[in-house]
C-alpha cells in the first residue's frame, strides 16, 4: 500500500538472491471505499502505478494480488495489513509443497544477498522449526527528528526482548511481519494466521510459540525502512509517529525488575500443582480473570509437566505484555532509568560493550549518536541470546510434551 517509492529497493534486493528459485507473491491493497475518499485517493493512485510497474517487469516468478482496483479493494470491515498477510499466505499454502518456505516481507524491507539462501539453510539444518523470527536492524535515515523517534523504539523493543530472555521466557520473541520466515507445513499445522488489523505477527508467533518451535537466529538479518506510517493501528510506524509528537505512553521501557516477577510466578508453576501459593502476579491475574487460574487448571491436568506448560500457555506473550503496561508507569522519565538499570544489570557480563557507555539518558536531550550506540550495545546483547540459545526454551511444545 502506497509503496511505489521504496518498492523497487525490496525488488532490486530480492533479484540479487544468490538463490533465484522462487515466486514472489504481492498483495497490493487498500479499503474499496477509498476511490471515493478524497483524503485517500492519491494512495489509491500509487497501488494503481505500483500494479503497472509490477506488471512492466514480466516476470513469470511474480504474481500480483489485486486487492486494490475499483471493485476489488478490502470491504469496510476487513481490511489491513493481517488480512493482507493472511491472504498471502493462505493463498501461498494452497499452491506450494509442504516443505516449501514462506518468507513474509514488507516492500518497505531490505537484506543481503545471502537472505534466501540462509534462511532455507537455517531450516535444513532445523527441520522440525515451524518458524523463524529474523533478527532486524532499522538503518538510520539522517532526519534528526525521525532517527530519535526510531531509536527510542528500537531501545524499547530491544529492552523488552532481552528481558524477555533473561528471564527464559518462552515468549522472547520480537515480531515484525517483515522478518519471519516458515516452512509451509508448520504455517498449515499452526491453523494460519488469525486476521487482524495490527499485530497479526505478534499473534502468529505466540500461536508458533504455542503450537512448535520457534527459533531466533539467523545468518542474515532484514533491515525495515525507519519511517512513518499511519497504515497500521500499532507497531513501527505509528509509534514513531507518536514519537515524534513526545507520547511514548504506549512503548515504556519496562523495568527489569517486573520481568524478576514474571520469572518468579514462572518458578512457581511447579508448586503450584500440588498446592496453591502467593505469587507476585497474583493481582494482576484476579484482575484479568476474576480467579487464580491455578484450580482449574489443576482440574484439567493430571501431571505437572502438562499443568506448566498450560501455565504458560495461560500467562502468555499477551498476558506478560499487559502485565507490564498496567505495572510501569509512562513516564519517559521512569523509561529513561529503566534503560540505565538494564544497562548496569549488564555490566559484569558484557564489560567491554558497557564500559565507554553513559546509561545517563535523556531520550530528548541525548545526541543521536549516544542512542545509537545504546541501540548498538542492546542489539549485541540481544544477538547473544539469539545465537546461543537458539535451539533452546523456543515453545511449548518443545519444553513440556
Amino acid at each position: 500500500m502506497n509503496e511505489m517509492e521504496r518498492l523497487p529497493l525490496l525488488l532490486k534486493a530480492i533479484m540479487e538472491q544468490t538463490v533465484q528459485h522462487f515466486r514472489l507473491v504481492v498483495c497490493v491493497n487498500q479499503p474499496n471505499m477509498w476511490w471515493n475518499d478524497p483524503d485517500h485517493i492519491y494512495i489509491c493512485d500509487e497501488n494503481k502505478l505500483t500494479i503497472s510497474y509490477l506488471k512492466s517487469l514480466d516476470d513469470s516468478r511474480i504474481e500480483i494480488i489485486d486487492k486494490s482496483s475499483p471493485g476489488k479493494g478490502w470491504p469496510p470491515k476487513g481490511h489491513g495489513i493481517g488480512f493482507a498477510r493472511k491472504l498471502l499466505m493462505d493463498l501461498i499454502s494452497k499452491v506450494a509443497n509442504a516443505e516449501d518456505i514462506i518468507i513474509s516481507m514488507d516492500a518497505d524491507t531490505v537484506f543481503g544477498k545471502e537472505y534466501f539462501a540462509s534462511v532455507a539453510e537455517n531450516l535444513r539444518l532445523n527441520p522440525v522449526a515451524s518458524a523463524i523470527a529474523i533478527p532486524y536492524y532499522h538503518k538510520l535515515s539522517y532526519n534528526h527528528e525521525l532517527d530519535r523517534a526510531m531509536l527510542r523504539y528500537e531501545i524499547y523493543m530491544r529492552a523488552y526482548a532481552i528481558n524477555m530472555w533473561r528471564i527464559r521466557s518462552p515468549y522472547c520473541y520480537t515480531a515484525l511481519g517483515s522478518a519471519i520466515a516458515m516452512p509451509v507445513w508448520a504455517y498449515k499445522a499452526s491453523g494460519g494466521m488469525t486476521p487482524k488489523l495490527s499485530g497479526e505477527d505478534f499473534y502468529f508467533l505466540q500461536k508458533i510459540v504455542k503450537t512448535g518451535r520457534l527459533l531466533h537466529w539467523n545468518s542474515e538479518i532484514v533491515f525495515p525502512a525507519t519511517r512513518l506510517s499511519d497504515r497500521v493501528f500499532f507497531g513501527t510506524g505509528p509509534a514513531l509517529i507518536k514519537g515524534i509528537e513526545g507520547d511514548w505512553s504506549s512503548y515504556p521501557v519496562y523495568n527489569y525488575r517486573l520481568f524478576d516477577q514474571v520469572a518468579k510466578t514462572y518458578k512457581a508453576f511447579g508448586v503450584l500443582y500440588t498446592k496453591d501459593m502467593a505469587t507476585p502476579l497474583d493481582d494482576f491475574l484476579l484482575g484479568k480473570f476474576g480467579e487464580l487460574p491455578w484450580k482449574g487448571l489443576r482440574s484439567n491436568f493430571k501431571t505437572q509437566a502438562h499443568f506448566i506448560r498450560a501455565c504458560h500457555e495461560k500467562i502468555d506473550g499477551l498476558r506478560i505484555l499487559q502485565f507490564l503496561k498496567e505495572s510501569q508507569p509512562s513516564d519517559e522519565k521512569e523509561s529513561e532509568n529503566s534503560l540505565s538499570e538494564l544497562l548496569q544489570l549488564y555490566t559484569k557480563q558484557f564489560p567491554e560493550l558497557i564500559a565507554n557507555l553513559n546509561t545517563d539518558i535523556d531520550f530528548s536531550l541525548s545526541a543521536i549518536a549516544e542512542l545509537d550506540f545504546i541501540r548498538d550495545v542492546l542489539f549485541e546483547i540481544e544477538m547473544y541470546y539469539r545465537k546461543i540459545h537458539w535451539n533452546d526454551f523456543t515453545g511449548l511444545t518443545v519444553l513440556y510434551n
